[in-house]
C-alpha cells in the first residue's frame, strides 16, 4: 500500500463563532461589521498571538485557530470571553456581539496552511454546544489541563454530535470558577452539630443552676457560713439572753 502523502499532527483546535450574526447584520450591517472588526483587531488577534496560536482561517462570523498547547488554547479562550463580557457591559443586550468557543485536542490533517479532519470537526461541534459567551472543551483537552488554569469545569457527559460516529465527552468551562477570594465555609456534619447543641444547652443549665445555688448559699467553702445562717445564729443568741 502506497503512502497517501498526508501530513498529520496532534494539535489543539479552537473554533469560535459569533452568536446571532444574521440578526445583527440585518439590524445594522455596517455597524456590526465595524464592531466585529474592532473586536478582531483589538482583542482576538493580540490574544491569539500572545498564546502562540495560529489563525488558520476566518469566515464572516467565525474563526479557526491552531495551538501547539491545549493549555494555551484554553487560556486564550478564557481571556477572550472574559474581556468580551467586560466590553459588553454597557451595550444593550440586543446589540451585543458574543461568541461561542469550542476546543478539542486531536489528530488533524495539514495541507498547506489549512487543517482538516476529525480533530477540527469535533472542535466545531463543541462550539455549537457552548453557551453564548461560553467555552466547551473535549475530554481529551480536559485530560491535559489538570489544574493549570484558574477555572472550574462542569462535566456534560457523553454528547452525540452531528456527523461524529462516537459520542464526545464534553466539559463546560466555568469562567467564574476559581476566582473567589473567600474560602468556603467549613460546616461540621449534622451529627456533630447536634452534639454541640446538646453540650451548649447543658452548659447553660449548669450555669443557671450554679447561679441559683450561689445565690441561696448552696455553694460554700468548708467552714463558711451564709448571711442567712449568721442572722439565725444572732436571733438565737438574743432569745437565750432574754
Amino acid at each position: 500500500m502506497e503512502p497517501t502523502g498526508e501530513k498529520r499532527k496532534l494539535a489543539a483546535i479552537m473554533a469560535a463563532d459569533m452568536v446571532g450574526y444574521s440578526r445583527l447584520m440585518e439590524a445594522d450591517e455596517s455597524g456590526t461589521l465595524a464592531r466585529l472588526k474592532a473586536h478582531r483587531i483589538e482583542l482576538f488577534d493580540p490574544t491569539i498571538a500572545k498564546n502562540n496560536g495560529r489563525i488558520v482561517k476566518t469566515t464572516g462570523d467565525g474563526i479557526l485557530v491552531e495551538f501547539a498547547s491545549v493549555v494555551e488554547a484554553v487560556q486564550c479562550a478564557v481571556e477572550i470571553q472574559r474581556r468580551m463580557a467586560r466590553r459588553n457591559v454597557e451595550v444593550p443586550v440586543d446589540r451585543r456581539i458574543e461568541f461561542r468557543i469550542g476546543i478539542n485536542l486531536g489528530d488533524v490533517i495539514v495541507e498547506d496552511d489549512d487543517v482538516f479532519g476529525g480533530g477540527v470537526n469535533i472542535a466545531a461541534r463543541l462550539e455549537a454546544l457552548a453557551e453564548a459567551g461560553g467555552i466547551c472543551i473535549s475530554g481529551t483537552a480536559y485530560d491535559h489541563l489538570a489544574s493549570r488554569i484558574g477555572v472550574d469545569y462542569e462535566d456534560l457527559g457523553e454528547q452525540k454530535v452531528k456527523n461524529i460516529a462516537t459520542p464526545v465527552r464534553a466539559y463546560r468551562v466555568l469562567l467564574d470558577g476559581g476566582t473567589s477570594e473567600a474560602p468556603p465555609v467549613s460546616r461540621p456534619p449534622p451529627g456533630r452539630r447536634r452534639r454541640w447543641v446538646v453540650a451548649a444547652v447543658l452548659l447553660v443549665l449548669a450555669g443557671a443552676a450554679g447561679g441559683y445555688m450561689a445565690w441561696t448559699g448552696g455553694w460554700l467553702t468548708p467552714g463558711a457560713t451564709s448571711e442567712s445562717d449568721e442572722r439565725k445564729g444572732s436571733d438565737k443568741q438574743t432569745e437565750t439572753a432574754r
